[in-house]
């Protein structure tokens, strides 16, 4: 039996990968300026939670620009893992924890090595265009399935309805709103 946690507005107190842009922004303006009118697309689509494609499916392409990204991703959670993780999680948190994230595994296998557990996420290729499906709703089952087969799920935790499909296989499910956690009600 094993615990599946959503990451961004569930166990972290904001969305990683608009927080990475930002970072990013503040970091490299004129490298990440040429990219602002696609982010501002992604941003409308993911906001309209458009099906088609993926959620972030585009969004990372701005990444491309960045002189060394690798450092780029150390430097963000240098600076905001300490802040933005939620004390509820970090209390019980185990090691055979899985995170499953429509947020880029590039930008979260750091924080989940640090954190010692499992991660699925939205897997992109080198050019930091989207590989697949994004790791959104259903294709959150499929991969759990996928990598970890018939595995039993104690526990879910998210802050969308986007991932009832999670929350339906899962023996207690549990809604996240900020520091505030409830049983899970389907929509």
């Amino acid at each position: 039996m094993i615990n599946v946690y959503d990451f961004d507005h569930t166990i972290a107190d904001f969305d990683s990968g608009f927080a990475f842009f930002g970072f990013c922004f503040r970091r490299h303006p004129l490298r990440v300026l040429r990219w602002l009118p696609r982010q501002v697309v992604e941003l409308l689509r993911f906001a309209a939670k458009r099906k088609r494609g993926s959620p972030k499916g585009n969004f990372y392409r701005f990444v491309r620009s960045l002189p060394n990204w690798q450092a780029e991703v150390a430097a963000f959670w240098a600076r905001y893992a300490d802040e933005k993780l939620k004390a509820f999680y970090l209390a019980q948190k185990r090691g055979d924890d899985i995170i499953i994230s429509c947020t880029a595994e590039f930008l979260l296998r750091p924080i989940c090595d640090e954190l010692g557990v499992r991660l699925i996420a939205t897997t992109l290729d080198d050019n930091f265009n989207l590989v697949g499906c994004s790791c959104y709703g259903q294709e959150k089952v499929r991969r759990l399935r996928e990598e970890f087969g018939d595995v039993q799920v104690a526990e879910f935790y998210s802050d969308s309805h986007a991932d009832d499909p999670l929350a339906r296989i899962a023996q207690q499910a549990f809604f996240v709103q900020g520091d505030e956690i409830s049983p899970w009600k389907f929509s």
